[in-house]
Protein backbone atom coordinates (compact mmCIF):
# COMPACT_ATOMS: atom_id res chain seq x y z
CA UNK A 1 0.00 0.00 0.00
CA UNK A 2 2.98 2.32 1.39
CA UNK A 3 4.38 1.73 -2.98
CA UNK A 4 1.10 2.40 -4.26
CA UNK A 5 0.86 5.98 -2.21
CA UNK A 6 3.71 6.95 -2.61
CA UNK A 7 3.87 6.46 -6.74
CA UNK A 8 0.43 8.53 -6.47
CA UNK A 9 2.15 11.11 -4.43
CA UNK A 10 5.28 11.44 -6.47
CA UNK A 11 2.97 11.60 -9.80
CA UNK A 12 0.89 14.50 -8.46
CA UNK A 13 4.29 16.08 -7.56
CA UNK A 14 5.70 15.91 -11.01
CA UNK A 15 2.14 16.97 -11.95
CA UNK A 16 1.83 19.81 -10.54
CA UNK A 17 5.60 20.66 -11.12
CA UNK A 18 5.12 20.31 -14.93
CA UNK A 19 2.48 22.62 -14.36
CA UNK A 20 4.63 25.49 -13.13
CA UNK A 21 6.92 24.78 -15.57
CA UNK A 22 4.32 26.13 -18.41
CA UNK A 23 3.23 29.06 -16.48
CA UNK A 24 6.70 30.08 -16.37
CA UNK A 25 7.76 29.29 -19.81
CA UNK A 26 4.72 31.42 -20.95
CA UNK A 27 5.85 34.05 -18.72
CA UNK A 28 9.42 34.09 -20.28
CA UNK A 29 8.48 34.15 -23.52
CA UNK A 30 5.64 36.58 -22.92
CA UNK A 31 2.90 34.51 -23.82
CA UNK A 32 4.30 33.58 -27.51
CA UNK A 33 4.41 29.76 -28.39
CA UNK A 34 7.85 29.40 -27.74
CA UNK A 35 10.17 25.97 -28.55
CA UNK A 36 10.56 26.26 -24.57
CA UNK A 37 6.21 26.62 -24.60
CA UNK A 38 5.96 23.90 -26.52
CA UNK A 39 8.44 21.61 -25.00
CA UNK A 40 7.01 22.77 -21.21
CA UNK A 41 3.30 21.70 -22.44
CA UNK A 42 4.47 18.25 -23.98
CA UNK A 43 5.59 17.52 -20.29
CA UNK A 44 2.88 18.86 -19.03
CA UNK A 45 0.72 16.42 -21.31
CA UNK A 46 3.36 13.65 -20.18
CA UNK A 47 3.05 13.94 -16.63
CA UNK A 48 -0.81 14.11 -17.02
CA UNK A 49 -0.82 10.82 -18.41
CA UNK A 50 1.11 9.29 -15.97
CA UNK A 51 -1.05 10.97 -13.12
CA UNK A 52 -4.04 9.52 -14.72
CA UNK A 53 -2.21 5.96 -14.90
CA UNK A 54 -1.01 6.54 -10.97
CA UNK A 55 -4.41 7.11 -10.42
CA UNK A 56 -6.47 4.46 -11.97
CA UNK A 57 -3.72 1.70 -10.30
CA UNK A 58 -4.85 3.36 -6.85
CA UNK A 59 -7.89 2.65 -7.77
CA UNK A 60 -7.92 -0.44 -8.72
CA UNK A 61 -5.65 -1.09 -5.76
CA UNK A 62 -8.59 0.15 -3.22
CA UNK A 63 -11.27 -2.08 -4.96
CA UNK A 64 -9.25 -4.94 -4.51
CA UNK A 65 -8.90 -4.14 -0.84
CA UNK A 66 -12.41 -3.87 -0.34
CA UNK A 67 -13.10 -7.19 -2.67
CA UNK A 68 -10.67 -9.05 -0.45
CA UNK A 69 -12.18 -7.20 3.12
CA UNK A 70 -16.00 -7.93 1.68
CA UNK A 71 -15.04 -11.39 1.32
CA UNK A 72 -13.06 -12.59 4.77
CA UNK A 73 -16.10 -10.78 6.25
CA UNK A 74 -18.54 -12.69 4.21
CA UNK A 75 -16.69 -16.26 5.53
CA UNK A 76 -16.22 -14.28 9.15
CA UNK A 77 -20.34 -13.68 8.79
CA UNK A 78 -20.93 -17.31 7.54
CA UNK A 79 -18.52 -19.49 9.81
CA UNK A 80 -19.17 -17.63 12.91
CA UNK A 81 -16.01 -15.94 13.14
CA UNK A 82 -17.09 -12.21 13.44
CA UNK A 83 -15.16 -9.56 15.22
CA UNK A 84 -16.02 -9.39 18.95
CA UNK A 85 -18.06 -5.76 19.62
CA UNK A 86 -17.06 -4.02 22.80
CA UNK A 87 -19.74 -5.73 24.94
CA UNK A 88 -17.39 -8.98 24.18
CA UNK A 89 -20.44 -10.30 22.17
CA UNK A 90 -20.14 -11.18 18.53
CA UNK A 91 -21.49 -8.73 15.98
CA UNK A 92 -24.33 -10.89 14.77
CA UNK A 93 -27.47 -12.24 16.09
CA UNK A 94 -27.49 -14.99 12.62
CA UNK A 95 -26.32 -18.31 13.55
CA UNK A 96 -22.72 -19.46 12.01
CA UNK A 97 -23.30 -21.36 8.50
CA UNK A 98 -20.48 -24.73 8.09
CA UNK A 99 -18.02 -24.35 5.81
CA UNK A 100 -19.29 -27.01 3.87
CA UNK A 101 -22.68 -24.97 3.94
CA UNK A 102 -21.09 -21.81 2.85
CA UNK A 103 -19.33 -24.22 0.20
CA UNK A 104 -22.24 -25.35 -1.13
CA UNK A 105 -24.18 -22.17 -0.90
CA UNK A 106 -21.45 -20.84 -3.55
CA UNK A 107 -21.46 -23.97 -5.88
CA UNK A 108 -25.37 -23.91 -6.46
CA UNK A 109 -24.97 -20.36 -7.19
CA UNK A 110 -22.36 -20.45 -9.65
CA UNK A 111 -24.49 -23.51 -11.19
CA UNK A 112 -27.12 -21.33 -11.58
CA UNK A 113 -25.10 -18.44 -13.13
CA UNK A 114 -24.28 -20.38 -15.48
CA UNK A 115 -27.99 -22.16 -16.63
CA UNK A 116 -29.04 -18.65 -16.66
CA UNK A 117 -26.41 -18.05 -19.11
CA UNK A 118 -26.91 -20.75 -21.29
CA UNK A 119 -30.71 -19.74 -21.36
CA UNK A 120 -31.88 -23.14 -19.35
CA UNK A 121 -33.08 -21.13 -16.51
CA UNK A 122 -33.10 -22.68 -13.16
CA UNK A 123 -34.30 -25.88 -13.70
CA UNK A 124 -31.01 -27.50 -14.48
CA UNK A 125 -29.42 -25.98 -11.81
CA UNK A 126 -30.46 -28.29 -9.11
CA UNK A 127 -29.64 -31.10 -10.77
CA UNK A 128 -25.64 -29.67 -10.30
CA UNK A 129 -26.01 -29.35 -6.73
CA UNK A 130 -23.79 -32.00 -4.84
CA UNK A 131 -26.38 -33.70 -1.82
CA UNK A 132 -23.50 -35.88 -0.99
CA UNK A 133 -23.50 -33.24 2.30
CA UNK A 134 -26.91 -32.88 3.98
CA UNK A 135 -27.95 -29.21 3.98
CA UNK A 136 -27.47 -27.55 7.68
CA UNK A 137 -31.30 -27.84 9.65
CA UNK A 138 -31.10 -24.62 11.27
CA UNK A 139 -31.84 -22.69 8.62
CA UNK A 140 -35.57 -23.30 7.47
CA UNK A 141 -35.01 -22.67 3.84
CA UNK A 142 -33.07 -26.04 3.85
CA UNK A 143 -35.17 -28.34 5.86
CA UNK A 144 -37.79 -29.17 3.25
CA UNK A 145 -35.11 -30.17 0.88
Amino acid sequence: MDNTVDALNNAYLEFVGAAAGVLEAKEISGGLKTPSTDAALENFKQRWELFRVACDQAEEFVESVKQRIGSECLVDEATGSSVTGKSGQTTTGFPPISAVRLEQMSKAVRWLVIELQHGSGASGAAAHTPSSVPFDARFSEDAGQ
